[in-house]
């Protein structure tokens, strides 16, 4: 299959075109309109430093519906201990920092560019990107971000510190989401880790019907 080259024009071919490896377009900008109409349909942009933006739309895909999140036995019990503070949307910058620091550190480069850092910054002032962040004793020790819209959100990536800060920042997360009567969280990529906690593979034709439902629904835009 062929990779669509894009223009000004904010309009994506349709994920199914995508090849198997996802890869469904080339080009464009990362405005908050073309982010917006990409998430809404599937899309979403990975590409290293010094490439063009690369448009991904991956089948299957991998989702969590919130009150299907896994908390272990020892997770709870941390939780249960209080060590953790957990805020939302206080250091969204140094969030998506601190994540593009550790992917950096792990594959001697990050997709986390910093054209990334600046549009999903923007998209936080806007009220679409969300963080969720752990601290100990008023210290940033974990967190993630990402984007809702609707009753669905896309998580983009997480950090951590101190060990299983990520992991009670999305407990946490996955809590507020199921109280918001959220439908699913998006996570784009299946790893061991998220299975684990209770993400699951669905065909993409199934997560875009779910996503045509959810996106219209009533959302807690601006500040969470």
């Amino acid at each position: 299959m062929s990779v669509y080259q894009l223009n000004r024009e904010i309009v994506f071919p349709h994920p199914s075109l995508a090849n198997e490896n996802g890869l469904l377009a080339v080009g464009g900008d990362l405005s908050p309109e073309r982010i917006i109409a990409a998430y809404a349909n599937g899309i979403f942009p990975w590409y290293n430093k010094g490439e063009p933006i690369l448009w991904w739309s991956p089948n299957p895909r991998c989702i969590m519906f919130p009150e299907n999140f896994r908390a272990s036995k020892s997770l709870k019990l941390l939780i249960k201990k209080n060590i953790f503070e957990v805020r939302y949307d206080t250091a969204f910058s140094s969030v998506i920092s601190r994540c593009a620091k550790v992917h950096q550190a792990n594959q001697s480069e990050t997709w986390i560019t910093s054209e990334m850092k600046k549009a999903y910054i923007l998209l936080h002032k806007l009220g679409f990107a969300h963080s969720v962040e752990a601290y100990v004793n008023n210290e940033l020790v974990g967190g993630l971000y990402g984007i809702a819209i609707g009753k669905v959100f896309y998580g983009e990536s997480m950090f951590h510190t101190v060990s299983n800060a990520s992991k009670v920042a999305f407990y946490f997360l996955a809590d507020r989401l199921n109280q918001w009567r959220f439908d699913i969280i998006d996570n784009q990529m299946t790893t061991d880790h998220l299975l684990k906690l209770g993400a699951e593979e669905i065909d993409r034709d199934k997560f875009l019907a779910i996503l045509k439902k959810s996106i219209v629904k009533e959302n807690h835009s601006g500040k969470w």
